[in-house]
């Protein structure tokens, strides 16, 4: 039985370039996420207790459904 070697070496610098890539994106979406919680947060506060009852939500919860809004 013949054996096949399918694996090859990777260019040089392309593990440091994946990594350095994947770094930037993971920084993206940590900035989209907190964009994200802050207009959530703002849009919630700007409406009123009787609006937020009618969507489930007390004020005191503004920040929870926010950070939830980030993970989204």
């Amino acid at each position: 039985m013949a054996n096949i070697e399918t694996s090859r070496p990777v260019p040089f610098g392309a593990v440091s370039t994946f990594r350095i890539v994947a770094a930037f994106d993971a920084l993206r979406g940590s900035i989209v996420g907190a964009h994200k919680a802050r207009r959530t947060a703002k849009a919630l506060h700007a409406l009123s207790n009787a609006q937020l009852e009618d969507i489930g939500i007390e004020r005191a919860q503004i920040h929870a459904v926010a950070l939830r809004a980030r993970q989204a």
